[in-house]
């Protein structure tokens, strides 16, 4: 520790000795820095806070909204984009001098450093624009630095507004275009569809569908029988229930038939007899003979037709039957009509391998075909839609949160700090070169450095005697050393303040 303390005495002693070349080269930095500082012009800095709101009602309750915040931040990050930083340049004076391509390329390059887009939040972006330009004052400078945000925050709306607007025409337009070669060759496949179904019907559809078809067919018939089977059941019992049921009911006053003819010849035979007479009356006689032809013809009908009253229920089976019979009926000639085209579709699918390999382009071909036509069509109404709404009550709305205003003072550099560096690097290098001169002389400050360098005792020393005269010359010559400090020192504080009147008065 004691040997740290020495080398800084050491080194203090080194610079105090040679303090006015310390100070020589303190002024020489000073002013050089100074001068340097004051060369670079200033920077100023405009900005701008702009909310997007991209929350579309109108065009999210028809289904067409598209993602809004995609869309802000496509615009966010082509706003820095060469095209738009040229109409920057050509609106504003940083494009005065600007004749040649290789003048504006220069221009953008150095535009693109000073321009920043940021997205503080969600919907709030940020525009800040640092203009510089030595060729102009500071005013003028300040100026061009808000007519530069200015511009870029109009840019920002024209590029999804106006621009949005260009890309739905040019959308339609391309749509438009692709509608009618798609309907072209859409109307040429579908006569070349209808040609090969007139010639060919049961291959309609291709081969799958063929397949398909056959299949369908197939399965239909298989439902086909179980219903058949069903119904012929269905008609067996009913023709039983038909063949247990009389179709008359004995009795009634409305009975008719032969059984009903007996039995009222029988009830005048026994009133004829219930009046006394006998049977050789002519009256008894007569209908004695009526009684038993009645009798044969009862006998001759069975036992089915009970001459009676006509029975309802027969006559429901009946009509049951008749109905059931049809349906047998149908489900018969639709199993033929099955198997039948169930060996036409095998017959055309085992003959015609080439025409089913046609058949199956030609409607693979038509339903690319209407299906791309389809989707393009649908396209292009959705786009139209959209366009159509595309206006300012209800497209994205941009809000001007902070305007860009016209800066007071400088964004860079700071002179301030700036001067004291260079008052602090000025100070730091004339007591580095007085340090360094006195490490190049082969003197020893201290006793005890002698000692340590020589390995040898040191016996003594001896002090510096000065005359009054001596003296006197050594206090002027500090008081010299002090002034050519505060002078130093003065040059800083003028130079503060002449910063601080300069930035007032900008603008």
């Amino acid at each position: 520790m004691n040997e740290i303390f020495e080398e800084l005495r050491t080194a203090l002693h080194s610079i105090w000795h040679r303090r006015w070349i310390a100070i020589g080269v303190a002024w020489a930095v000073c002013l050089l820095g100074w001068l340097v500082v004051a060369t670079i012009p200033n920077s100023y800095q405009s900005k701008a806070r702009i909310y997007v709101d991209v929350d579309d009602v109108l065009s999210e309750q028809l289904g067409i909204a598209g993602d809004g915040r995609e869309e802000i931040m496509r615009v966010r990050q082509t706003l820095v984009s060469t095209k738009n930083l040229q109409k920057v340049i050509n609106s504003t004076k940083l494009g005065e001098e600007v004749i040649e391509a290789t003048q504006m390329d220069s221009a953008v390059a150095a535009l693109s450093k000073n321009v920043q887009v940021t997205s503080q939040q969600d919907n709030l972006f940020e525009i800040i624009a640092t203009v510089g330009k030595s060729d102009l004052s500071d005013a003028e400078n300040a100026v061009l630095a808000r007519n530069v945000v200015q511009k870029l925050l109009d840019i920002f709306r024209e590029e999804h507004i106006s621009g949005n607007r260009a890309e739905i025409n040019k959308a339609i337009a391309e749509l438009d275009d692709q509608l009618d070669e798609r309907k072209e060759e859409l109307e040429a496949a579908e006569q070349r569809r209808l040609a090969f179904e007139s010639q060919y019907p049961e291959l309609i559809g291709g081969s799958e569908t063929l397949s398909t078809k056959i299949q369908q067919a197939r399965t239909e018939l298989r439902d086909n029988a179980a219903d058949l089977a069903a119904a012929t059941s269905s008609f067996a019992a009913i023709n039983g229930q038909l063949a247990s049921t009389p179709r008359t009911i004995v009795g009634g006053q409305d009975a008719t038939g032969p059984q009903a003819s007996l039995l009222q010849a029988q009830s005048q035979l026994a009133a004829l007899r219930g009046r006394g007479l006998k049977d050789g009356h002519p009256d008894i006689v007569a209908m004695t003979k009526q009684v038993a032809l009645l009798q044969k013809q009862v006998e001759q009908a069975g036992p089915n037709d009970a001459g009676g009253t006509p029975n309802p229920a027969y006559s429901s089976l009946v009509a049951i039957r008749a109905e059931r019979q049809a349906g047998v009926e149908a489900l018969q000639a639709r199993r033929a009509g099955l198997q039948s085209t169930i060996a036409a579709l095998m017959a055309s699918q085992a003959t015609e391998p080439e025409v089913a390999a046609e058949a199956n382009r030609i409607s693979r071909d038509y339903e690319v075909l209407r299906k791309n036509y389809e989707d393009r069509l649908q396209d292009r109404e959705e786009i139209r839609t959209r366009g159509n709404v595309v206006d300012e009550t209800s497209q994205y709305k941009f809000d001007l949160i902070d305007p860009p205003i016209v800066p007071q003072k400088p964004a860079a550099p700071n002179r301030p700090l700036l001067l004291l560096g260079v008052l602090i690097v000025g100070l730091g290098a004339g007591a580095a070169v007085a340090y360094g001169l006195g490490q190049l002389k082969s003197s020893f400050a201290t006793p005890q450095k002698l000692e340590r360098t020589f390995d040898m005792p040191v016996i003594g020393s001896i002090s510096l005697t000065m005359s009054e005269t001596a003296r006197a010359l050594q206090r002027r010559r500090l008081k010299q050393f002090a002034g050519a400090c505060a002078g130093l020192g003065g040059v800083f504080v003028i130079l503060l303040a002449i910063e601080v009147v300069s930035v007032s008065t900008v603008a």
